[in-house]
């Protein structure tokens, strides 16, 4: 097993609203998990193929190395909530629409002793302290990375938040004021778009931090640059996930479509 693999057991789960689940692992198997103090670390599930014989013990890098690639596991990227060095203990919320998909039914089905395997950390971004004011804009992929974030801003910090969920039901209780846009019937992210297009910028330089469907991402990526003039070095944004596109079929794409959206910007500014 690689360094960046662990193997994490299920200790407790909570269901925070109708649609987001909490599920908390732990276990020696995490004891090489490390953070940077980031706000937007993520890991990698793995999800191995019911029915298939894994080599034991269990490693991504031994079946990649030794089995075909259909019976590879799948893999789903979550951000961190939460971790605690001292006990161990990694918090991880999922987003849950009914039995579609493979982490949601999977944290909804999660029982204490069930085994995780998971890849990582990895991330990027930090709320900057010597910022003027924080921008944090984002649907309920991007809940768990606002939420750190707000938890690790000084209490002088100056932050607009805004958060795109279904409805009041899916609020959560968070450290600071935020925004609730509620998407009822409508696309995702029209909402958002909408409010942060209407927020009147405060005096100083931002830091801003935009992440969920890349639809909605691509459109506020277009508005902070283009029209509000914020440095890319300023500004942490992508897209989550994508609509109409499992994790898979994103990540096949991405790199692609953030070069086409970096191209269009490219020459909206020149």
């Amino acid at each position: 097993m690689s360094k960046n693999e662990h193997k994490a057991v299920v200790l407790r789960k909570e269901q925070l609203t109708p649609h987001m689940i909490r599920v908390v692992v732990g276990g020696e198997g995490l004891r090489g998990f490390a953070t940077e103090g980031l706000t937007d670390q993520y890991v990698k599930l793995v999800f191995p193929h019911e029915g298939v014989e894994y080599p034991q013990p269990f490693s991504v890098q031994n079946v990649r190395e030794n089995m075909p690639r259909e019976v590879w596991p799948r893999l789903r990227t979550y951000t961190v909530r939460a971790w605690d060095p001292d006990t161990l203990e990694l918090t991880l919320d999922f987003v849950y629409h009914g039995d579609e998909g493979l982490a949601g039914p999977w944290a909804a089905h999660a029982q204490p002793g069930d085994v995780l395997h998971l890849l990582g950390p990895g991330g990027g971004y930090a709320p900057d302290p010597g910022a003027a004011w924080h921008l944090l804009a984002g649907d309920e992929s991007a809940l768990p990375a606002i939420a750190a974030a707000l938890e690790a801003l000084p209490d002088e910090a100056v932050a607009q938040v805004f958060v795109e969920v279904e409805g009041p039901v899916e609020e959560q209780k968070l450290p600071r004021q935020v925004t609730w846009l509620y998407r009822g019937e409508r696309p995702a992210g029209q909402e958002l778009v909408a409010a942060v297009r209407a927020l009147e910028f405060p005096e100083g330089e931002v830091h801003a931090f935009v992440h969920g469907e890349a639809g909605f991402v691509k459109e506020l990526r277009r508005h902070l640059r283009v029209e509000r003039g914020v440095p890319m070095e300023r500004l942490s944004i992508s897209g989550y996930w994508r609509l109409g596109v499992d994790d898979e079929g994103w990540r096949a794409v991405k790199r692609d479509w953030n070069q086409a959206v970096e191209a269009e910007e490219s020459a909206a500014l020149s």
